[in-house]
């Protein structure tokens, strides 16, 4: 036993030992995780990291008028039955608080003309969708109130007429659906870019300027109320008409006529709303 040792410390000494050889690098594999990388890439929307720009945004209003419309000649994935679901109109609301209170300070400066411009690459749907249920509630109810005051202050019995909500309901929403398809149908056909939904954010933001002038038309002079309305349909109807004119010009010589057309139903609808809501027979 004690000479087994003797040998083994001898050949520790003397280096003899045989040295175990290096195994190398071993290489490890991982399979791959399911789990996606955050932040996810090329996030675009505000809603969800899969929102893309809404496809019908016309960048058209944005460049110079010999550009060619982009978005309203491409089609989303998954054909047209994608036009009949949710998140094929999802982008179109996704929007900030901050986005929508730029825009609408935008429509009550109507000589700028920039509108288009800064909502080229993601119209919305959002403000104008609410901007006309506001102004049907408010449009009620400040019709009511002046119809309220008029009779009482001649003693005379009142009574609330139900038929100016749905009134309301059909002149705003009508309007603002009807008009851009119909002034769409007509800048396609002379070939001027256009974009659908841009003309729907468009519409809908001009209508802004009526909430205010609702509110003031409570004050029971004619008119001042004339006035009013005579100032809100001006700047609405110059804000369409000024954010459209540079690339209305492309439709040729008809151009003037279109312009002209837009601006006056604008100031159409302002005596409209003038002579059906504020004009109170006692």
């Amino acid at each position: 036993m004690s000479g087994g040792y003797t040998s083994i410390d001898n050949q520790k000494v003397s280096g003899s030992v045989p040295a175990v050889s290096d195994p190398g690098r071993i290489p490890v594999q991982f399979t791959d995780s399911g789990l996606q990388t955050f932040p996810p890439s090329g996030v675009q929307g505000k809603i969800s990291g899969g929102a893309q720009p809404p496809r019908d945004a016309d960048d058209s209003f944005s460049r110079p008028v010999g550009g060619s419309p982009r978005g309203s000649e491409e089609s989303q994935g998954g054909g047209w039955l994608h036009k009949f679901t949710v998140a094929a109109y999802k982008p179109y609301f996704d929007v900030d608080t901050s986005d929508v209170l730029d825009r609408l300070k935008e429509s009550l400066y109507p000589f700028r003309g920039t509108f288009t411009e800064k909502t080229a690459t993601n119209p919305d749907l959002y403000g104008p969708f609410w901007i006309c249920t506001t102004l049907i509630f408010v449009a009620a109810s400040i019709g009511t109130f002046v119809t309220y005051i008029a009779h009482k202050l001649r003693d005379k019995e009142w009574n609330y007429d139900i038929n100016l909500i749905t009134w309301s309901a059909g002149v705003f929403y009508g309007y603002v659906t009807l008009v851009p398809l119909v002034l769409f149908v007509i800048l396609k056909y002379f070939s001027a870019p256009s974009g659908l939904v841009q003309l729907f954010c468009l519409y809908g933001y001009s209508l802004f300027i009526f909430i205010p002038a609702m509110c003031l038309s409570v004050v029971p002079l004619e008119i001042f109320r004339w006035i009013i309305a005579g100032v809100a349909g001006f700047m609405s109807a110059t804000f369409v008409a000024l954010n459209l004119k540079a690339h209305i010009t492309s439709a040729g010589e008809s151009w003037f006529l279109i312009v002209a057309s837009i601006f006056l139903l604008q100031l159409a609808l302002s005596v409209v709303l003038k002579l059906y809501l504020f004009t109170v027979s006692v």
